[in-house]
Order: C-alpha cells, then sequence, then structure tokens
C-alpha cells in the first residue's frame, strides 16, 4: 500500500497490520521526521515513510495494490495529472481511496476566509470543487468509480470518500 500526503503518520500506523508493507509519504521532510519516530515507538516493522513530491518520480517504485490520498487532492495544482500518475502506480483492478475536502461545498464563510488568508499567506494554496467535480476527474483519469459516501453527522459533509479501481 502506498499513501500520499500521510503527514505524521497516524493513518499509516493505523492500517499498516492489515497489509504486509506500508510505504507513507509527505512533501514535508518534517512530518516525516515525526512519523518514523511514532514507527520506533510502536516498533511498526512493515511500515516505512520516505519524503516524496507530488510527481510520480519522486515516489517509491510500485505497482500497488492500493493507494490512498485523505486530505490532499485540495492542495494538488495539476489534479488531472496528479490522478494519472496515481493510476499508473497501481496495478491493474489496484484500488484509490481518497477523502477530500470538497471546499466549494463548505460554508460561505470558509470560502470567503480562505482566500483573504491567502492574501496574508496564513492558508496554502487549495483548490475549490466539488464533489462531483472531484468523481469527474478521478474517472477521467482512467478509474472506475466502485462507492461515493460521506461519513459524519452532518447530511452535507462536505468531505467525500472515494474508492474507486484501475
Amino acid at each position: 500500500m502506498l499513501e500520499l500526503g500521510c503527514g505524521t503518520g497516524t493513518t499509516a500506523l493505523r492500517l499498516a497490520p492489515a497489509v504486509a508493507r506500508y510505504i507513507a509519504t509527505d512533501i514535508s521532510s518534517e512530518m516525516i521526521a515525526i512519523a518514523r519516530e511514532k514507527v520506533v515507538a510502536e516498533h511498526s516493522a512493515n511500515v516505512e515513510f520516505s519524503v516524496a513530491g507530488s510527481d510520480h518520480s519522486t515516489w517509491p517504485a510500485g505497482p500497488f495494490d492500493a493507494v490512498i490520498a485523505f486530505n490532499l487532492l485540495h492542495l494538488i495544482a495539476d489534479r488531472a495529472q496528479y490522478l494519472q500518475q496515481v493510476h499508473a502506480a497501481l496495478k491493474p483492478g489496484g484500488r484509490f481511496i481518497s477523502k477530500t475536502p470538497c471546499l466549494s461545498e463548505m460554508s460561505r464563510l470558509i470560502r470567503f476566509a480562505v482566500p483573504i488568508a491567502q492574501v496574508f499567506g496564513k492558508a496554502p494554496r487549495v483548490a475549490f470543487f466539488t464533489a462531483t467535480e472531484l468523481a469527474r476527474n478521478i474517472e477521467a483519469a482512467g478509474f472506475i468509480i466502485d462507492e461515493q459516501a460521506r461519513h459524519g453527522s452532518n447530511p452535507n459533509e462536505p468531505r467525500i470518500f472515494i474508492l474507486a479501481r484501475r
């Protein structure tokens, strides 16, 4: 399994016992350093953390049975190309699992505040899109979407889980 945008490794450490090998990546070397400390503390032998950017040439060699990307796709500048790279990293029949905030579906306050925070350097560049647009992007990259779900107490939850296969 390959995780893109793993942050401090919390998801990796939770899911690793269910797979033979788990490779988790993040663009931030500081986040990877924290994740590696957690691996040592938890004695997780099948988890590997590495620094990797948004270009697949920096990713560990595949192909993979599964790729996950949680809270990441809204941060990617060229989402179409990125999703094609994810598709290429998977074995035929491999699974892509994403949980992504669809910022166009968030409250008006968030949609107003984020651009202002960006002007002052207090928020990263993010993409605003809907769940429908994201699903179209994933399908355009060659995936077949098997399931879409919103989890949470709010029926209009803006973070959508998408399970797709190559």
